[in-house]
């Protein structure tokens, strides 16, 4: 097919590590976009096996550009890709999500006719089973998803953050791409240097990509208490950035430590008791509501879901981030626009999910 005038080049890049049962799905969704201009699809594996790499060579040997990302980290593999991308538009992909096949297209037209730095749309979870569908529910509430429009839905028009994006190139590489020292929250903490250079980011409700949930208790504590922990270090270098709901969290846990700690010397009043009491009612009665209005037997487990969230994300706050992130460079123009060598690539671009998690909620 003849590229389009009106049609741009683009990159899709795509940060994986350890997600042999996902990236098939991630990257087969994105070969099949049905999109005029020129698309490359570039995977950075950060892998701690070959197994990955070897999936990808021998299922995509020409369609899929692989290169390393040794420092493992989604920002860092997000940096390694655009450092070789050769789209005039780069598009954020990662590798537990599925994008329908007129999504390229969608955030072209809308960077074009909006003139934004930066376009997504929604977040969409899909859970397979019963815990999954869970998690799923209570990442599209407003008791799980805070304000963030890109969980939520919404009108069209700027926001804060979006979910994944899509930029001409030319404005990732002005402020330096992503800031490779975050673990976490990295998505967040490069559309506020965006912003700050006057630039906007546009949420477009008719974009959406498919998410799979955590699997498992563990896995969604883990998820969350990261999540609060590299928020916290996002604050701090950007105090300005930060919102009121985003200390919802840390005070509830600091509210329940108090509770708890108040317990222990004046037992024999139920004052202590009431912010534990007054949170548990509120878990029960909003699962209740959400239960009743989407119908599903799922929403049983909302409230430990959402406790954990909540819990794990407001412990997080009040900790350190390990030091692997916290030691990273940050982002500089001359680094993002510095070039690179396509280390462990399998060749050439074509012109035709799960440890690299989303950024935590705005």
């Amino acid at each position: 097919m003849k590229p389009a005038d009106d049609a741009p080049s683009v990159s899709v890049i795509i940060p994986a590590r350890n997600a042999e049962e996902t990236i098939s799905e991630t990257i087969d969704s994105v070969l099949s976009q049905r999109y005029d201009g020129p698309l490359e699809v570039i995977v950075a594996d950060g892998s701690d096996s070959p197994g990955l790499s070897a999936l990808v060579r021998r299922r995509y040997p020409h369609q899929v550009r692989l290169i390393s990302n040794p420092e493992q980290t989604a920002a860092s593999g997000l940096n390694a890709a655009l450092r070789v991308a050769s789209g005039e538009i780069v598009v954020r992909c990662d590798a537990h999500t599925v994008v329908p096949p007129g999504y390229v297209r969608r955030v072209v037209q809308t960077l074009k006719r909006t003139g934004a730095a930066n376009v997504g749309g929604r977040q969409h979870p899909v859970g397979t089973t019963f815990f999954e569908r869970a998690v799923a529910i209570a990442m599209t509430t407003p008791l799980g998803a805070g304000g963030a429009r890109y969980r939520l839905g919404g009108a069209e028009g700027r926001v804060d953050t979006v979910f994944m994006g899509a930029f001409p190139q030319r404005a990732l590489k002005a402020v330096g791409g992503y800031d490779s020292s975050l673990m976490r929250n990295q998505d967040y903490e490069l559309n506020w240097r965006l912003r700050q250079r006057g630039e906007v980011v546009w949420f477009d409700p008719e974009l959406a990509a498919f998410y799979k949930p955590r699997s498992s208790l563990g896995g969604l504590a883990r998820q969350y208490f990261e999540y609060g922990r590299w928020k916290r270090v996002v604050l701090t270098r950007h105090p300005a950035s930060a919102k009121v709901r985003q200390l919802a969290a840390p005070l509830l846990v600091l509210a329940l430590i108090a509770s708890t700690s108040l317990d222990l010397f004046v037992a024999s009043t139920p004052a202590p008791a009431a912010v534990p009491l007054a949170y548990l009612g509120v878990l029960a009665v909003g699962s209740l509501v959400v239960g009743v209005r989407r119908r599903t037997w799922a929403a049983v487990l909302l409230p430990l879901v959402l406790a954990t969230m909540h819990i794990c994300w407001g412990v997080g706050f009040f900790l350190p981030p390990r030091q692997k992130g916290a030691g990273a460079k940050r982002p500089t123009r001359q680094a993002a626009d510095a070039p690179g060598p396509p280390a462990g690539s399998s060749g050439p671009a074509s012109p035709s999910a799960r440890h690299h998690e989303p950024d935590s909620p705005a």
